[in-house]
């Protein structure tokens, strides 16, 4: 099989996932596309998104359709950082010889939902981020490694500000995307209530191994991006760092830091998903733009001018878009 017939296969399986995923989560096709982006190219994804939307049912339904195991941890202001990592425990055998073991917490999954993350102390907060960059956890100076594949998906309420604790930008930076759960259209509410008020709930049905996914994250680095779409990717994300000579007026206006390394690496990433997922062994330039929003929102950080004229991350990055061109300048 050679790789265009490989592009087409992964098309085909990423489709099958997402139809299946579909059958339970009723609208929100652009959000399913981007958790399923995340997953492809082995990144942890940020839901934000008010109460009763789905969130939580859209993850248990990706886990149900992939056959792994899930954990849910419900973030709350007294959750301690053993409470999800696991802790050294006293264990007395047979014999009565008593000895240290560690008992594993609910982060040892390969898919974990942490439920409004932004209700937990910085410190707990604070325990996700090896997880999250290292996939390890380090207990009394032991490091456990988490089985693969794994990723974290995390969900915060964007309203209900109180009794929460804003993500640090070194913990939001470890999203590969953010994505927005928006309300649903009246059409798609009527179909809720046509799936969800009857006797028979939709469930999602097992459609592919951890082996097949472990397969697609390593075949989705392989594919190439020329130089050009490279540098087009790295153009857009000076372009949001100000006082950058690439920074747009908006940028340098209202922009207090701008994206880190870590999102061109989301960019390109997610671009090669985007070309896999039409079939396409290449990189294009639109495929790039179609992740700038998803995988810059949140490593774009707006100052008090921003906030006062009501300006967010999402107009600044299209601002960007509009006004970066794909080819650089000759000089």
């Amino acid at each position: 099989m050679d790789v265009h017939e490989e592009a087409q296969q992964f098309r085909d399986d990423f489709t099958r996932l997402h139809a299946e995923v579909a059958k339970v989560i009723v609208g929100g096709e652009e959000v399913i596309d981007g958790l399923l982006t995340c997953l492809f190219a082995g990144g942890h994804c940020l839901l934000e998104g008010v109460p009763g939307l789905g969130k939580t049912l859209m993850v248990r339904t990706l886990s149900e359709a992939l056959a792994l195991q899930f954990s849910r941890i419900q973030f709350t202001p007294d959750l301690m950082p053993a409470d999800i990592i696991g802790t050294n425990m006293i264990v007395e055998d047979e014999q009565g010889n008593r000895e240290f073991r560690f008992r594993q917490g609910p982060l040892f999954a390969n898919i974990v939902l942490a439920d409004e993350v932004n209700r937990a102390t910085p410190k707990t907060q604070s325990a996700l981020l090896e997880a999250m960059q290292e996939h390890t956890v380090s207990v009394a100076r032991t490091v456990h490694r988490l089985e693969e594949p794994f990723f974290v998906l995390a969900t915060q309420n964007p309203i209900e500000m109180e009794g929460t604790y804003p993500l640090p930008e070194a913990q939001l930076d470890r999203f590969f995307f953010k994505l927005v759960v928006n309300y649903p259209s009246g059409d798609d509410l009527v179909e809720i209530l046509e799936r969800t008020t009857k006797r028979d709930l939709p469930h999602g049905e097992h459609v592919m191994e951890s082996e097949l996914l472990r397969k697609w994250q390593g075949f989705v680095r392989d594919v190439p991006a020329a130089p050009k779409v490279t540098e087009y990717a790295v153009r857009l994300v000076l372009a949001t760092q100000p006082g950058s000579e690439s920074a747009t007026d908006m940028t340098n206006k209202y922009v207090r830091f701008g994206s880190s390394p870590r999102g061109a690496q989301a960019l390109l990433l997610a671009a090669k998903v985007n070309a896999l997922r039409d079939a396409r062994f290449n990189v294009g330039f639109e495929d790039i733009q179609r992740a700038a929003l998803a995988a810059l929102r949140h490593r774009v950080l707006v100052n008090f001018e921003a906030e006062a004229d009501g300006v967010i991350s999402d107009q600044i990055i299209d601002g960007i878009l509009s006004k970066v061109p794909t080819a650089a300048k000759v000089a």
